[in-house]
């Protein structure tokens, strides 16, 4: 049986500012010692509706509001009309035909896993906020993180993090200076059919570690030239596991604010979430898989026509790769084609296809969240990419060049490049009048843009909930005291909505207004 949400809930607001899986305080610290501090966080500015054009497309604006356990739908006056209330903290929904949210949420007690965007539970919620499928995806081997796709069947797409010990990650051929003491975390992704009213079974999987290349240890089957095996991941990219630390020491730095206060989190399992999966999505039409991985600064795409024993090797599936790569952009020196001067991808989240009828059908939006700029100045942007594929529809690659295109075919930049900048969560998609719908996450901050750039209409969210400790003492609402995941435009001809009544609740919620900081003491 859980507990109470406000009593065993984690800290939304916690979640949120390290779920990028960095720690985002002392990266923000340091960009402020240019002494242009930008307000990613957008306090002290207005909230609510800040702009809005004549002509913008009929429809309403879904989003979670931060530490709590609703989500609101807003009519383009920025007025709340619907909300759908569960029983833990919420990180992403999605709305079905039907009314119902299909939406990610907080497990209250998991255990083993630590990273930032634990979710563990994917539950179904009817229009009027009753809880019709609760499932639990959380346990000491393996733990749902950050974002799900449901597919047509209404089976759940779901990425999920793993736990190998550092003997597994050895014999896999990974460097020992890469291997935490508490073992790694890889990804995979699962299908779930939905049984019941908290039954799921997996039917199908696919997972990181069955799509490996290494060239440190020769006695390994996986051994070979990443440069010649595009599609497959080099186990061995990312940076040394730091030296371990003391319990104390790691707590002291807590306190001063230099280390996420994650649960489950200790000195052995720092650096365990190596790719951290942020974001999945599914294609029907060519039955393949799209996912991020902002560690990695590269997405990929992989085929869901596979069995699930296909899915773990190299042959088979509608493009007879089984589980290998057919496709990946954004950090070609992953597979020591390029270096980071052609590194386009930096912490990136939210990757997507164009839906068939859109502006731009089949190509791929992602949301750039932190690229180096002038006077460590970073910036984010929304980019729209072609992948170069044949007639038959396979993706292309010239030999020994990496994966294409060379640039976006279509980005939003803000036009001073800086004030746009949100350097975790966030995303943005494409709507049916060719505009883009851009959520600037850390800010909480909702807008369209047309193609030429220009902001047609604007909504920063002014509502957050009150979570509580397991104490009873309030989360302190700074920084993350806006934040949103996932922000997604809703046309007013969507299933959902047919004869359904949306007029503004009376009363409208109540804005969260910060306290005024405490006077110092003399």
């Amino acid at each position: 049986m859980k507990k109470p949400l406000l009593l065993f809930l984690l800290p939304l607001s916690i979640f949120f500012w390290f779920s990028c899986g960095v720690d985002k305080k002392e990266t923000v610290e340091k960009k402020q010692l240019t002494g242009k501090d930008r307000n990613m966080f957008g306090h002290g500015i207005k909230r609510g509706l800040t702009k809005t054009t004549e002509g913008i497309t009929d429809g309403y604006v879904m989003f979670a509001v931060p530490n709590s356990a609703s989500v609101y739908l807003i009519n383009r006056k920025g007025e709340v009309v619907h909300e759908w209330k569960g029983n833990y903290g919420v990180m992403g929904a999605y709305l079905s035909n039907d009314g119902s949210l299909i939406q990610n949420a907080h497990d209250p007690d998991f255990p083993v896993f630590a990273g930032g965007g634990e979710t563990g539970r994917i539950q179904k919620i009817s229009w009027d906020s009753n809880l019709l499928w609760d499932f639990e995806y959380a346990n000491e081997l393996y733990h749902a993180h950050h974002d799900f796709t449901v597919l047509p069947n209404g089976n759940i797409l779901a990425i999920a993090w793993e736990a190998k010990t550092g003997a597994e990650a050895l014999a896999a051929g990974r460097k020992p200076e890469l291997i935490p003491k508490a073992g790694i975390w890889p990804d995979k992704i699962v299908e779930i059919e939905p049984q019941g009213e908290r039954g799921g079974k997996v039917v199908w999987e696919w997972h990181m570690m069955d799509h490996l290349v290494q060239d440190y240890d020769a006695k390994k089957a996986n051994y070979g030239n990443p440069a010649d095996h595009p599609e497959l991941l080099d186990f061995n990219v990312g940076k040394p596991v730091k030296p371990l630390i003391t319990r104390d020491s790691m707590n002291t730095l807590r306190k001063l604010g230099k280390m996420a206060p994650w649960r489950n989190q200790t000195p052995e399992n720092l650096g365990s979430d190596i790719y951290h999966f942020n974001a999945v999505k599914y294609n029907a039409d060519l039955d393949q898989i799209a996912f991020s991985s902002p560690n990695l600064s590269e997405i990929f795409i992989i085929d869901h026509s596979t069995t699930t024993q296909e899915a773990a090797g190299h042959k088979g599936g509608r493009w007879g790769k089984g589980g290998d790569f057919l496709y990946r952009w954004g950090n070609p020196g992953n597979y020591r084609r390029g270096d980071s001067t052609n590194q386009v991808l930096h912490h990136q989240h939210d990757i997507r296809w164009i839906e068939k009828g859109k502006p731009g059908a089949g190509n791929l939006t992602v949301f750039n969240n932190d690229i180096p700029g002038r006077d460590s100045l970073n910036y984010s942007a929304v980019y729209e990419i072609a992948p170069p594929v044949n007639k038959p529809g396979a993706y292309v690659l010239e030999k020994g060049k990496a994966f294409g295109p060379a640039k976006p075919v279509w980005s939003y930049i803000a036009s001073d490049t800086i004030s746009f900048w949100s350097d975790f969560i966030s995303g943005a998609h494409r709507m049916d009048n060719g505009h883009t719908f851009i959520d600037e996450g850390a800010r909480g901050r909702f807008f369209e843009v047309n193609k030429e750039g220009e902001i047609l209409w604007e909504f920063l969210n002014p509502y957050r909930g009150d979570i509580r400790k397991p104490n009873g003492d309030p989360i302190p609402p700074v920084p993350l005291t806006y934040t949103g995941f996932r922000a997604t435009f809703i046309p007013a001809s969507h299933p959902a909505l047919a004869n359904r009544k949306l007029e503004p609740l009376k009363p409208q919620p109540k804005p969260f207004v910060l306290p005024p900081p405490p006077v110092a003491k003399k």
